[in-house]
């Protein structure tokens, strides 16, 4: 548990420099005095735009690691509908809104950033991988933490960036991070041997297609309801073990 409160506490920090370089840049959905946009509309705007691209990378570059198509396609079908039936995005979207309402101080001048959005993109980034399963099952079997600590490394530079343009809703994202990774760690013994080497493979293109429509989203390209895809990185636990078993 201590990589995982390690890796979570950097998020935190690292949020919370980016939220203190979004407010030094200038908060944005203001305008100066002539009605132009200010420098920190603009630097938001290209940062945005940036890291976006960033994200589409880190996402294809995910999806590259997967070796059965069909466990992808079966994976994304069958967390859809699951996601639909839930209407997990509604949810996430009604959380935030709760936490937006509670954290109102924060938010002056956020413009159309919101909560939720900073969230499940955070949430997603920091959770979809191969460190933080392979990490938190390190840290619960064997207590070796280094996993995780260069995962923390990694993820509190990220948070600086992404909280610098999607706010407070980034800081939220740790505690999510800390309750997954812990949970693993804490199980590490029983989830040890269903989490095949080939699984976290599978399960990282699958989190990797969704950072993918993320990064579409964030470039105001599309409108995907990214949350209600999510169940979809749970499949390959199911759909490989399956193939093993009529294989």
């Amino acid at each position: 548990m201590i990589g995982s409160a390690v890796n979570a506490l950097a998020i935190m920090v690292g949020a919370s420099v980016g939220l203190v370089l979004r407010h030094l840049a200038g908060l944005p959905g203001e305008k100066s005095a002539s009605g132009q946009l200010t420098l920190g509309d603009r630097l938001q705007e290209i940062i945005m735009k940036g890291l976006s691209l960033c994200v589409f990378y880190i996402g294809v570059d995910g999806m590259l690691e997967g070796e059965n198509t069909l466990v992808a396609i079966l994976s994304m079908v069958i967390g859809a509908v699951i996601g639909e039936l839930l209407d997990l995005d509604a949810r996430m979207q009604g959380l935030g809104d709760w936490l937006q309402k509670k954290v109102s101080g924060l938010l002056k001048g956020s413009g159309t950033v919101n909560v939720s959005e900073g969230f499940v993109t955070s949430c997603l980034l920091f959770c979809v991988g191969a460190m933080a399963i392979v990490g938190a099952l390190e840290d619960g079997l064997t207590g070796d933490h280094s996993t995780l600590f260069a995962k923390a490394l990694l993820d509190g530079v990220g948070s600086i960036l992404f909280a610098s343009s999607l706010g407070v809703g980034v800081v939220f994202s740790a505690f999510a991070v800390f309750l997954y990774q812990g949970t693993i760690a804490l199980l590490a013994s029983f989830l040890s041997p269903l989490l095949t080497a080939e699984i976290i493979t599978e399960m990282t293109c699958v989190g990797s297609i969704l950072i993918v429509a993320l990064s579409l989203n964030m470039l105001g390209l599309t409108r995907i309801k990214v949350m209600n895809l999510v169940p979809a990185c749970l499949m390959p636990i199911l759909l490989v073990n399956m193939i093993h078993l009529f294989s």
